[in-house]
């Protein structure tokens, strides 16, 4: 058995390959994030849009990256929805997606969460 590992001196060991793909993927998510700050793109765009930089980004963290939403207001907005905070946007199936972003397009940020005594209308609750 002549089993040899060989490689390429170019492009350097896997590790630090997958250091590199690691540092690129968090400073393209931290642009995203500033760029969602903003408002220059909105949390549901990214959702709808999903660019390679959002797909290992958990939907919790897309939500908080939105000005005046924190840990609780993600939470409680991810309440009205069937779907774990820890769920990534690349994950997500189209119909997550589309119930997801329409609840952002008519809760927006602008609106405030509902309080204790309100409650929310799930997105699927009587969809077939």
């Amino acid at each position: 058995m002549n089993a040899e590992a060989r490689m390429s001196p170019a492009t350097g060991p896997q590790h630090m390959q997958a250091l590199e793909r690691a540092n690129a993927v968090r400073l393209a998510r931290a642009e995203l994030k500033r760029r969602v700050a903003i408002g220059e793109v909105t949390a549901a765009d990214v959702i709808l849009g999903a660019p390679w930089e959002a797909e290992s980004m958990t939907v919790s963290d897309l939500l908080t990256s939105q000005r005046r939403w924190g840990h609780t207001r993600s939470r409680k907005f991810l309440q009205c929805v069937p779907m774990s905070e820890n769920k990534t946007v690349g994950s997500m199936t189209d119909r997550q997606r589309r119930a997801l972003a329409h609840m952002l397009g008519t809760s927006g940020a602008s609106q405030p969460v509902p309080e204790r005594g309100e409650s929310l209308t799930p997105v699927f609750a009587g969809v077939a």
